[in-house]
């Protein structure tokens, strides 16, 4: 099953460049933390003479941005400032790795749901490409018998 990890949006006033630095440092120092090798590769389980390491694929996104700005209100000052930064780190098991005295085998995990998922997708995509090819067939023949 697919573990997801989000980062809740971080939002801070910014009044100065100094301070959006520390912001965005702060957001990807949490994002590093989410997305570290150990999401990849799990603590090995010892059974007897048998260890077996689970892995993972992760997949990981960040974004973030700052703003500050100077000028002349209405009362003859300016001001500005603002900023914010979030991200997203989904995993999911991919295999094991199954260490005995005589082997080391990595052994798949089979997700059903994706390969179905994936099979309807490509079933739609084809049927609507195949629709699109015989729409202007049947038009052709609509305009010559007019």
């Amino acid at each position: 099953m697919a573990e997801e990890t989000s980062i809740t949006p971080t939002s801070m006033e910014v009044g100065s460049s100094s301070q959006a630095i520390d912001m965005v440092g702060s957001t990807l120092e949490r994002f590093l933390d989410t997305a570290d090798v150990k999401r990849v590769y799990g603590e090995p389980i010892q059974h007897g003479d048998t260890v077996v390491i689970p892995t993972a694929e992760v997949l990981a996104g960040l974004g973030f941005g700052a703003g500050y700005g100077t000028g002349t209100g209405p009362q003859g000052t300016g001001e500005g400032g603002g900023g914010g930064g979030g991200g997203r780190t989904l995993s999911r098991p991919v295999a094991v790795i199954i260490v005995t005295p005589e082997s080391i085998r990595v052994q798949e995990v089979v997700d059903p749901t994706k390969i179905a998922l994936a099979a309807i997708t490509a079933g739609g995509f084809m049927m609507a490409m195949l629709m699109r090819f015989i729409s202007p067939r049947r038009a052709m023949k609509e305009l010559k018998t007019e």
